[in-house]
């Protein structure tokens, strides 16, 4: 595998299957296939043509005249003397595996096959000279043919280079938010990556060196993709019984999310993801919606910098509605957030790490496939590997990565999806945990998207919570479009705002009390007013997201403490926890 094949001036890597046939065990049967679509080739039938493209390099073969057969005109041989001159002068070629010999005398192939030639001319012309000749061929091979010997010693020393900057993607370098910058573990700043600008000159080289280690696991185009193996983890689509299929036809789409969807169906078959397909009982249609990309700074209207992730561009996606819903749901479960968040917390460095393409990563059942076809302008489709929409997808995800980090969860990662966590009390603690997480990521075949992935940091965004040594707090982007959201006007924007704003209710005192006029709006048989009380409601909820408390999780290590008050009216209590002389408040509860 990845065998380095010379063209032109650059290395190609490319994996040969040898097959020894019975009836010839020594000639070797080599399939060509993955190197041509490693070189990115493009083959001309009709014109007897291949072009290979290597980024920004282009190479032309004509295929008709690769083909022609080498002769020397003007001359007869004897075949009793071909055969004699075999097994005396060439034995010693035979002895040289094929593949060997093409690969490393492809420069010097056809002035060797002239000197042979000439040298087997003179021998049918002369016996008496085949001591001369063979003392001559020894001569030449030694002036200008390399040792066979020596090169196999310098083939064995030879290695692929993984990061060589003729096949380095093109990365859309974007600004970063303060704290932010950005690494190169390729020549000629090619192959970045997101680390810690208070990084020092030694952390960084630590890091580098330890990323550099990593190439498989870390993706910088959707052909880097190889996918789990489907040993460990295949999609099921199990359908209810009695259920009945679906054949939906294609929706329209403007001219531009037309070219959208052009685009996506020609990289999704380029990188095996999905093929035609003719036949399907299951047909759903394709909508696009936007798509964000990576974290980038902007600016609000206080002239703040404010790291969000931004619209970059559109996603094509699948409507399975239908389909999910003769689908038996699987019932996996999901880490609780909050929980996971306790554990993520008050820790110096962490690694933030997201999968490329995840759900794409893990193959389908054989049998389930063409359920996933989709229509579309350019034809019907189906996927190989697990797409975005169906119902259980986030079920099967989340096993196959529990399955995959069953021992380091809870010790030194935290996993969520596609969304991993590795944190450490100290840099060399963390970049060792991030080299078990790299390496195991290499092992099963997971590969993670470097825009998405922050190294060495000491805060970043989980789950839409900020964690860091301080504790828990909120996402500052979130809650500016909070708080520049209108008054609701419909039943329908009331409950689109309490579920933003509950997503943060445990940094709110008393949520339930404050929104409980707008929560009125929402039951049956209310006429819809949106009253000055609803107003106040509003508002009180979006000045205390501004102005959210720090909160730090327990630690289950140390003691709790309990305070409790009564009057003839309520009774209250205070669950707290002491760190440094101080008194943490947990969770406190009033009954009236």
């Amino acid at each position: 595998m990845d065998v380095p094949i010379m063209v032109g001036d650059c290395y190609i890597p490319a994996d040969f299957v040898v097959l020894e046939l019975e009836h010839q065990p020594k000639d070797p049967l080599i399939l060509g296939r993955p190197f041509l679509a490693t070189a990115g080739a493009i083959i001309d039938v009709k014109n007897g043509k291949i072009d290979l493209h290597l980024g920004d390099i282009v190479m032309n073969f004509e295929v008709n005249k690769s083909m022609e057969k080498p002769t020397v005109d003007g001359q007869a041989f004897w075949i009793g003397e071909l055969a004699e001159t075999r097994e005396e002068v060439l034995d010693e070629l035979l002895l040289i595996d094929p593949l060997e010999l093409a690969l490393t005398k492809a420069e010097n192939e056809y002035g060797y096959m002239e000197r042979e030639a000439q040298c087997l001319v003179k021998f049918m012309d002369s016996k008496e000279a085949y001591k001369e000749l063979i003392a001559y061929m020894d001569l030449e091979r030694e002036e200008e043919e390399p040792d066979i010997d020596k090169i196999r010693k310098s083939q064995t020393k030879v290695k692929f280079d993984p990061w060589c900057p003729l096949r380095a993607p093109k990365a859309e370098l974007k600004q970063l938010p303060v704290g932010l910058r950005y690494e190169y573990l390729g020549p000629n700043e090619t192959y970045p990556v997101i680390v810690n600008a208070a990084l020092t000159k030694e952390e960084t080289a630590l890091l580098v060196r330890e990323l550099r280690k990593h190439r498989k696991a870390l993706g910088y185009s959707l052909d880097d993709l190889t996918g789990i193996s489907p040993e460990l983890c295949t999609h099921r689509i199990i359908l209810e019984d009695e259920s009945s299929s679906s054949i939906e036809h294609q929706r329209r789409l403007n001219p531009n999310l037309k070219e959208v969807v052009k685009k996506e169906i020609m990289k999704l078959l380029k990188a095996g993801v999905i093929y035609p397909i003719s036949d399907s009982a299951w047909v759903s249609p394709v909508h696009v919606v936007p798509k964000k990309g990576g974290i980038t700074v902007i600016k609000n209207e206080h002239d703040e910098l404010i790291p969000t992730r931004t619209i970059t561009g559109h996603r094509m996606c699948v409507d399975y509605r239908k389909l999910n819903s003769s689908t038996r749901k699987d019932h996996y479960p999901l880490p609780f957030i909050d929980q996971m968040l306790e554990r993520l917390a008050n820790h110096q460095y962490y690694c933030f790490l997201d999968g490329y393409s995840g759900f794409f990563q893990i193959p389908i059942h054989p049998d389930d496939q063409e359920k996933t076809t989709f229509t579309c302008p350019y034809g019907t489709y189906a996927y190989r590997r697990m797409p975005f929409g169906l119902c259980n997808a986030p079920a099967t995800f989340q096993r196959c990565m529990m399955s995959i980090f069953t021992d380091l969860i809870e010790e030194i990662m935290e996993v969520f999806m596609d969304d991993f966590s590795v944190y450490g009390s100290s840099f060399e603690s963390c970049l060792g945990n991030l080299g078990r997480v790299l390496q195991r990521c290499e092992d099963k075949h997971l590969v993670l998207n470097w825009e998405k992935c922050h190294f060495m940091v000491r805060d970043g965004i989980v789950l839409g919570h900020r964690i860091s040594e301080r504790g828990i707090e909120v996402d500052k982007a979130k809650i500016e479009v909070m708080t520049n959201l209108q008054p609701p006007k419909t039943v329908k924007d009331i409950r689109s705002f309490l579920g933003h704003a509950g997503f943060y209710r445990r940094f709110i005192k008393d949520f339930s009390q404050i929104a409980r006029p707008l929560t009125r709006l929402l039951c049956k048989d209310i006429n819809f007013e949106f009253t000055e009380e609803c107003h106040k409601a509003f508002t009180k909820i979006k000045e205390a997201l501004v102005s959210a408390p720090v909160v730090q999780p327990p630690n289950w290590e140390l003691p709790f403490e309990i305070m409790c008050d009564a009057s003839d009216y309520a009774v209250g209590a205070v669950l707290g926890q002491r760190k440094d002389k101080k008194l943490h408040v947990i969770s406190t509860r009033e009954l009236y």
